[in-house]
């Protein structure tokens, strides 16, 4: 079920699973990343445990209002004005947030502007929103030298930005197995829906307008972290600040992943998510550490 939601200026390219009428989940994914990169087979499985699950494209990706390459008139903010767009337009006072790297930044944002909204965030491969405490390890040299790639990159060869592409992926896997023909499929569907594939790195010159010193401290829903264990664009470290920095957060750490949602580790993501979010609505008993 895809749907556009017209926010202001902009159009977001949504798509849903499930029935409208159970709780809602809504997946913000990260910079660069359209709702392609929530896999099919991780929506249908979280909908059919009993949630209404919608994905989204954000700005400069998939079939959402983009911008030329390099411009970029909008911060980190307006991203998560978007989310809250995207519960707007399906009618959501409400809802379960599910965020991965930057849609876990973002959704931080919108738990601390309108926490009346957010039951519970779940964050993936993300890091801390306005971080006061010792440097967290970021993004490995390997991913530098790719992307320093795109700057002689023939964005008209299909071939060669596909190979581009699937090497991101890849590395993205952070030396775990890797499954090429998985990520040439959605890397496929990618190329055929975006607007410009370029626009999406756009998203490399965010900025943020607000102050958000020491922000995650004041989050106050329950948080669900999950962190590959090999992640070599955000290293685990930021998944263990975050679960110390927000009260009450719970870290589960994916062993044999990276940044990233391999098929192998869906059973135990959706697991965990599942069992989570039934917790925060009281249908279990709340035990163990967290929540």
């Amino acid at each position: 079920m895809e749907r556009v939601v017209r926010a202001s200026d902009i159009e977001i390219s949504t798509e849903s699973f499930g029935d409208a009428g159970n709780p809602a989940l809504v997946l913000a994914m990260g910079a660069t990343a359209s709702k392609l990169w929530w896999p099919r087979d991780f929506c249908e499985a979280l909908a059919k445990s009993g949630y209404h699950v919608i994905r989204y494209d954000h700005r400069d990706t998939g079939c959402s209002t983009s911008y030329p390459p390099g411009e970029a008139p909008y911060a980190a903010e307006d991203l998560a004005d978007d989310l809250l767009s995207v519960m707007d337009g399906y009618n959501l006072d409400r809802a379960h947030v599910a965020g991965m790297s930057l849609g876990g930044y973002i959704a931080q944002m919108v738990a601390l502007r309108q926490p009346e909204r957010v039951l519970s965030l779940t964050l993936i491969g993300s890091e801390p929103l306005g971080w006061t405490g010792p440097d967290l390890p970021s993004i490995a040299p390997e991913f530098m030298l790719h992307f320093a790639a795109m700057e002689t990159l023939d964005w008209s060869d299909h071939g060669a930005v596909r190979d581009f592409m699937l090497e991101a992926a890849r590395l993205s896997a952070g030396g775990n197995p890797f499954d090429a023909e998985r990520e040439l499929r959605r890397i496929d569907a990618e190329l055929g829906r975006a607007r410009d594939m370029r626009s999406a790195f756009n998203h490399g010159m965010l900025t943020v307008r607000d102050d958000w010193h020491d922000a995650t401290a004041r989050i106050s829903q329950p948080v669900l972290v999950m962190h590959g264990e090999q992640d070599p664009i955000l290293p685990l470290a930021n998944g263990e600040a975050l679960a110390t920095a927000i009260p009450r957060a719970r870290l589960v750490v994916l062993k044999g992943v990276g940044h990233e949602i391999p098929q192998a580790a869906i059973p135990v993501m959706i697991a965990e998510m599942t069992e989570f979010m039934r917790q925060v609505a009281g249908l279990t008993p709340r035990t163990g550490p967290g929540f």
